[in-house]
């Protein structure tokens, strides 16, 4: 892989309508804007990240995590693109000083695919699939339509990083060709797993749909990635995608102990005890002097929370640097955090232990799991019914009740289901929440 090819402004669904526009921002800080206007976006102030939904304490939704992986992002991208364009300065001519903006771009739609719930939301997708009430499409239907074993896949190992690919690339009823048309490049720079679901494992990380595998082989061949297997289709990442997740990695760490600590399930002293372990013991005695200064505690977290973000970005981006051939070869294995620097790896797994132990097992953290699984569920069992049993009065208005660009009629099995997931995954946790209670008769419209 090389740069030169690797970084490109075409768009996709508007490759014969490609104009050069008259304007002082790039393609990529299009994409930037674009996605930042758009109603997918928006609807990420909505939906959980981690703790439940703001009640006295505002806490990090999926929009604010997202805003700051973007900015943490373009900061990457930036710090990479000048060491490589001094290492090679006949790149200056190339896209190569984007990178910042197509990184940051990148980052901002890296979770646009999740469904409501966090995480919970996925797992209750998949497993309604694999060990719920929807095993039974695995078989032949009463009309005879049956799913393929790759279609199977794709809806047992449902996947939000897969979900934001088809939502950005796939055409919905009424939209124009290429969905979000974003470049080329901001796209493939999204996709974490760049493989099918048949070769997910028991881990449920995969990067496009069966519908959408056109999609990403025709990205990827153009921007020149490496192909690794064809049946089913493998690649090698694109380069970018180890800066966006770098991003997303510094920012979950280090956002979700900082909101732990305004929630009270982390204590002031165990809060700066993690942060802490990330410096030497000469950077931490400045930070004691200036914590002289700052008596505000927040304050004090907060900047032992900027100091740890500025500390990982140098290190991921010298990671980068150092395995740059790797990277562009296709060999280099791991995430960027995976590889560096001893004493602030094991500041990091630590934080992740205790971020397992204290936070993500907390009863706030749990509850919200098992509601957003019980809301998830009983939506998708009504809906899927509602698409394989058309014929039901009741299948008839929950039919009418879904938006016109959700192509819920269509004639494919597999298509119908899609316009189901795509509905309830674009969802946000109150609208889940209403319909669910609407449905069930406990929420009624105002007579």
């Amino acid at each position: 892989m090389n740069w030169n090819q690797l970084i490109s402004a075409k768009r996709f669904g508007m490759e014969e309508f490609h104009e050069v526009r008259q304007e002082n921002r790039s393609e990529f800080q299009r994409d930037y804007d674009r996605l930042i206007f758009s109603a997918p976006f928006r609807r990420l102030q909505n939906k959980t990240q981690v703790f439940p939904l703001p009640g006295s304490v505002f806490v990090h939704n999926r929009l604010t995590h997202s805003l700051e992986v973007s900015c943490v992002g373009r900061s990457l991208g930036n710090d990479v693109a000048k060491a490589i364009l001094q290492r090679q300065p006949e790149l200056q001519e190339s896209f190569l000083p984007e990178i910042g903006s197509i990184v940051s771009a990148a980052c901002l739609a890296h979770d646009l695919g999740n469904p409501p719930f966090g995480h919970s939301g996925e797992r209750a997708i998949s497993t309604f699939f694999s060990e719920g009430k929807g095993l039974r499409l695995k078989e032949i239907q009463p009309n005879g339509e049956q799913l393929s074993t790759m279609e199977w896949e794709d809806l047992t190992h449902f996947e939000g990083n897969a979900n934001a690919f088809r939502l950005l690339t796939h055409q919905f009823e009424g939209r124009r060709k290429g969905g979000f048309a974003m470049t080329y490049t901001t796209l493939a720079s999204i996709v974490k797993y760049p493989f099918s679901s048949s070769l997910a494992g028991t881990k449920s990380k995969f990067g496009f749909f069966v519908s959408e595998e056109e999609s990403f082989h025709k990205i990827a061949t153009e921007l020149g990635l490496t192909l690794l297997n064809e049946h089913p289709l493998k690649y090698a990442r694109h380069p970018l995608v180890y800066l966006v997740e770098a991003a997303d990695d510094i920012c979950y760490q280090m956002m979700d102990i900082e909101d732990a600590h305004k929630l009270k399930i982390l204590t002031t002293e165990e809060t700066k005890e993690l942060l802490m372990a990330y410096f030497s013991e000469e950077r931490r005695e400045r930070i004691r002097q200036t914590f002289l200064i700052v008596s505000d505690t927040n304050e004090q977290i907060a900047y032992l929370r900027s100091s740890v973000i500025g500390l990982l970005i140098r290190e991921c981006t010298r990671v980068f640097l150092e395995h740059e051939a790797e990277i562009l070869s296709g060999t280099f294995e791991g995430a960027l955090i995976k590889h560096i620097s001893e004493r602030p790896a094991n500041a990091y797994k630590h934080c992740a232990e205790v971020s397992l132990k204290k936070i993500y097992r907390s009863r706030d953290v749990l509850d919200i799991e098992l509601a957003g699984f019980r809301v998830i569920s009983t939506l998708l069992e009504l809906m899927i019914d509602a698409v394989t049993s058309p014929g039901k009065a009741y299948s008839e208005l929950l039919i009418n009740r879904v938006s016109s660009q959700y192509n819920i009629k269509a004639p494919a099995l597999y298509e119908r289901i899609q316009a189901v997931l795509d509905y309830i995954s674009g969802m946000t946790d109150v609208f889940a929440l209403d319909l669910y209670r609407k449905i069930n008769g406990n929420s009624l419209p105002a007579v």
